[in-house]
């Protein structure tokens, strides 16, 4: 057998450019599974690690940074084999398409097979929290789904792409029924944010996902 394929614990990272990485990090030091969970700033760190968390914050931002780091090229490369797993406007960045982005457009490192829309339910103050079922994820126990300045995922663009929650409700002009959460085989995308809550059980999911394509290659 490989090296890779006798491994039982991983290196995670969090892209540190923007956004809510620091609340990951702590949520991944707590895992059996994790061997070290580190900021992912520079070429040299994403080459170190085994799977690669896209923090919330702003998406714009973070394209921008990422683009000046010279890493928006890495990333896409990294994404094309590795485990990713994009929250909020980590999703936005990973996904293929995205409308109401702000005047010029935004660079995105695409590999999710899936058109967003930035914002969906307009500014902070329209942030809410609700319960999701996903028992195939978490178990029977609903998971507490923190939604800030969220995306929602308007399209499907291929069969490989597996929608894992819908809201059961309906958030302001947003219709029950929505997507909110997507994989695509080592690709995962939430529109919520994990990292602000204290269950644990969406990181053990991702990284168990990301040990398991990893065994497959």
């Amino acid at each position: 057998m490989s090296p890779i394929e006798n491994k039982t614990t991983l290196k995670l990272g969090v892209l540190a450019l923007q956004g809510a990485f620091l609340e990951h990090i702590h949520m991944l030091d707590n895992l059996p599974t994790v061997s070290e969970a580190i900021p992912v700033r520079n070429l040299e760190q994403l080459q170190s690690v085994d799977a690669l968390i896209i923090p919330g914050g702003e998406s714009t931002s973070m394209a921008l940074i990422a683009e000046r780091c010279g890493l928006l090229e890495p990333l896409r490369e990294f994404v094309k084999t590795k485990p990713t797993w994009g929250t909020c406007a980590g999703m936005i960045m990973l996904a293929n398409e995205a409308t109401s982005a702000k005047k010029g457009g935004q660079q995105l490192i695409g590999g999710l097979a899936i058109r967003v829309n930035r914002n969906q339910f307009g500014t902070q103050k329209e942030s809410f929290d609700t319960k999701l079922h996903m028992p195939k994820l978490v178990g029977e126990t609903p998971f507490h789904a923190i939604f800030i300045r969220a995306p929602i995922i308007t399209d499907v663009l291929s069969d490989d792409v597996k929608v894992v929650a819908r809201l059961e409700q309906k958030v302001g002009q947003t219709e029950a029924e929505t997507i909110v959460a997507v994989r695509q085989g080592h690709l995962f995308a939430t529109a919520f944010h994990p990292e602000l809550t204290y269950d644990n059980r969406l990181h053990s999911y991702f990284v168990d996902m990301a040990l398991e394509c990893h065994s497959n290659n």
